[in-house]
């Protein structure tokens, strides 16, 4: 009877199966188990290893090398920006076309508290509010240019879509910055800034070109407080003539700063028309009240325009 069971015996542990009297492996199974757990292993690692490659992401899917170009989202989800048309400032705050595009009266006043720029070749920019405007209303305006509807080379810029930049000489040296508004022959006379940026670039210019008292140091209130004086001190000259304000990279507007409060206009009669007839004592000078940086300051009018409404001041007052 202990041959059958010695036979069952030697046959299963030949296999690697427990035989009937004992729990354990043989010597082959517990060798066959190991070598089992050490390929896991060795497949486990091979795995975790593939994983790392930067061939591959955790799942398997194949992600561009570092040497390679990356095609993915960019790293910033943020508004992105070409090179090609951006610059180191913003130019969200321009006044574009549709801010010109309104009557000579409507613009002077909306002129005020705007900032002017200008821009030198070496980059330096200008900086200036507006402070002091006057309106020309077209053909009918004695004083204006455009007057009987007389159109010439000089005058040309006068009849261009609004936003275009009408500059013509006074006194054979001297230079004067308009702005065309929406009517044939009407625009805007820039008239004086308040200085805010590169002043002493301003003051270096105006040292150079203005005449007389060529010794005395200008203070900052005198840099641009008339029409060719702030033509002088942001060296504009008859090369501007006919540019475009809203599209120009020399020169341009751009609103003034958020929160800033909507200055006290004055309507005045304007400056050096004596010949225009009734148009001469017209309210068409616009300026901020109480501004140092005003050219002529008129107290009359001061007074005029403290006792009745703006709306009045345009509407009856000037036409």
């Amino acid at each position: 009877m202990r041959a059958p069971f010695l036979l069952r015996r030697k046959q299963a542990d030949s296999v690697g199966v427990p035989g009937p009297q004992c729990g354990e492996p043989s010597f082959l199974t517990r060798a066959g188990m190991q070598e089992a757990q050490l390929s896991r292993r060795i497949g486990q690692k091979k795995r975790l290893l593939e994983a790392e490659e930067p061939g591959s992401d955790l799942h398997g899917a194949p992600t561009p090398s570092p040497t390679e170009p990356r095609l993915g989202q960019p790293a910033s989800l943020g508004p992105q920006r070409s090179v090609y048309f951006s610059s180191p400032k913003s130019r969200s705050a321009r006044l574009g076309s549709e801010f010109f595009d309104q009557p000579a009266v409507a613009l002077a006043r909306a002129f005020l508290g705007q900032v002017l720029v200008r821009r030198l070749d070496d980059g330096t920019e200008l900086r200036g509010r507006i402070v002091e405007t006057e309106a020309y209303v077209g053909p009918e305006d004695e004083a204006a240019h455009s007057r009987g509807g007389r159109q010439t080379p000089r005058n040309r810029g006068m009849f261009m879509k609004p936003g275009t930049l009408y500059v013509y000489v006074i006194y054979g040296m001297y230079f004067c910055m308009n702005v065309s508004s929406r009517g044939d022959g009407a625009c805007v006379l820039l008239r004086a800034l308040e200085p805010l940026g590169g002043l002493e670039t301003m003051r270096q210019l105006r040292n150079a070109l203005r005449k007389g008292t060529v010794g005395r140091a200008l203070k900052d209130r005198e840099l641009c407080s008339g029409p060719s004086k702030l033509c002088q001190a942001l060296a504009i000259d008859k090369s501007f003539d006919q540019r475009d304000l809203a599209a120009d990279t020399a020169v341009w507007m751009e609103h003034s700063a958020p929160g800033t409060r909507e200055p006290a206009v004055v309507a005045a009669a304007r400056v050096g028309i004596g010949q225009a007839g009734e148009w001469a004592q017209k309210p068409l000078r616009f300026y901020v009240r109480g501004s140092p940086w005003v050219s002529v300051v008129d107290r009359t009018a001061e007074q005029n325009t403290q006792s009745r409404p703006a709306v009045s001041v345009c509407a009856h007052e000037a036409f």
